[in-house]
């Protein structure tokens, strides 16, 4: 099978930063499908894990990839609720071979059923934004679909992947005060944000604290939940600040052990999340299967009109060159939605 992979981490500008391959086609194992994948995307995931993972021995390449849009082509002996010809999707677990080859197996249990409203491009687009999102709202933030009263929600970095699937999820609830962020609020960040549902758009390269205040002023309720998707180290006493008593931050990127002062948040008795969607298929958990769940409930609230895909450009076919593209403009930290890769070159 053809695959794109490399043995080296290297950066992006190297020619051997990700290579074509030639590849066995690998076999199911007993809770797996054998899925030929036709469209998958880049995440910031796959830049992280290129530059800090190299082939184990020198001789068995990585292969990167976590959503994948694909036809289900076998099954294994303790599969069910799936049959051969399924068009599915997931985002697939980072202990095993990615995406970014022409057949891959993933437990069926962190897969579902593709929305059929959408084509593969559209589709691929989503599955590890929309896991993130939704674990970081209902699972880690626990955000009440039937509360005692509205609060505000803050979304940082929310015209990036996981972002704009957060603010279509957390508007569908009448009580949340959507706020986003952004490094153009009135630019085409804050037009796309403002497209997919938040009510207020502020500035993250200014202090945060000031702008929900100057919002609270106007009406706004208190800010109980705040989901950090980059830079939260900067950010983190402006949260603190903003945050009413007992309320929630959660947090998705990476920084050193010493830079957030926890200890800040005990005067206000906050608590403080991590976010990893990888944490449920990584250790087996006995909720594994939720996963595939909630990827069934999006793609119905997808073919119902009431979540939209966040593909922002499909960059080419699946190959090398493609992706080294793909790459580099992930790497930029200025992509709004997802950049998606279709079909494989002939």
């Amino acid at each position: 099978m053809k695959a794109v992979g490399y043995f080296k981490s290297l950066p992006i500008t190297e020619a051997e930063s990700l290579i074509d391959l030639e590849l066995p086609t690998p076999a199911p194992g007993p809770q797996d499908l054998l899925v030929e994948v036709t469209a998958i995307a880049v995440n910031p995931v796959d830049t992280k894990i290129r530059v800090r993972r190299a082939s184990a021995d020198g001789t068995t390449p990585v292969v990167l990839g976590w959503d994948a849009v694909g036809t289900v082509r076998a099954i294994g002996t303790e599969v069910a609720g799936f049959a051969v010809g399924d068009r599915v999707w997931y985002a697939g677990d980072i202990t095993r071979p990615g995406s970014n080859a022409q057949f891959q197996c993933v437990d069926h249990r962190i897969a579902a059923q593709a929305p059929a409203s959408l084509s593969d491009a559209e589709a691929a687009a989503l599955p590890l934004t929309a896991i993130t999102a939704w674990e970081l709202l209902f699972d880690r933030l626990q955000v009440q679909q039937q509360p005692e009263r509205p609060v505000s929600l803050l979304v940082t970095g929310a015209a990036g992947g996981v972002g704009s699937i957060l603010v279509q999820l957390a508007r569908r609830y009448p009580h949340l005060t959507v706020i986003g962020t952004s490094s153009e609020p009135d630019g085409e960040g804050g037009k796309w944000l403002h497209a997919l549902g938040a009510h207020h758009v502020i500035n993250h390269r200014e202090p945060i604290a000031p702008q929900i205040a100057a919002l609270q002023k106007n009406g706004i309720p208190p800010l109980r939940y705040v989901t950090s998707l980059t830079h939260t180290p900067q950010h983190f006493q402006g949260f603190v600040d903003a945050l009413e008593p007992q309320g929630k931050l959660a947090m998705i990127d990476d920084f050193g052990p010493n830079d957030l002062d926890v200890m800040a948040l005990k005067g206000k008795s906050l608590s403080l999340h991590w976010e990893l969607m990888f944490t449920r298929s990584m250790h087996a958990t006995h909720d594994i299967a939720a996963q595939g769940r909630l990827l069934t409930e999006v793609a119905a609230l997808v073919d119902a009109g009431k979540i939209r895909t966040t593909l922002s450009d499909v960059v080419g076919t699946i190959s090398a060159d493609s992706l080294k593209r793909a790459h580099a403009l992930q790497e930029s930290q200025r992509q709004r939605g997802k950049l998606v890769l279709q079909g494989w070159p002939a």
